[in-house]
């Protein structure tokens, strides 16, 4: 299923997709779905229920500021990374499991949510004056 959509890019956006069509001998609109659906992450059923920051009340925000992944989370995401990195320092065939590799993908899922929920909190609370800036 497809939605179409009309956007308005500026000039040399449209200009710098349009070279790029050409060059791959595709379309500007099929080089721009793929350029979207590589740069957007995939993003959880359960974070369309959560309440957007911004109508938060000044405490919430400043909790989300401190937000962090579960400890249990936390190592286990570490320890499949130093794994991951293990394997290519020692240029081994054959990366992680199939399991180890669904885990590390739904872990780093929870970390990148995590954050930009973090970030989001964080920019929050700096503009309603709850923290100072970072300078």
């Amino acid at each position: 299923m497809s939605t179409q959509i009309i956007i308005t890019l500026p000039e040399d956006i449209y200009q710098r997709a349009e070279r790029f069509a050409r060059l791959a001998n595709r379309d500007v609109a099929s080089i721009l779905v793929d350029t979207i659906q590589l740069s957007i992450p995939p993003v959880s059923g359960e974070i369309t229920d959560l309440e957007p920051v911004s109508v938060l009340s000044d405490e919430e925000v400043l909790v989300l500021t401190e937000l962090q992944m579960e400890p249990e989370q936390n190592a286990r995401l570490s320890e499949l990374l130093v794994g991951v990195a293990r394997r290519r320092h020692r240029q081994q065939s054959g990366t992680l499991s199939e399991g180890d590799r669904s885990e590390l993908q739904i872990l780093m899922q929870v970390y990148q949510e995590g954050l930009l929920r973090k970030a989001t909190a964080l920019s929050e609370a700096v503009k309603r004056g709850l923290i100072e800036p970072l300078s």
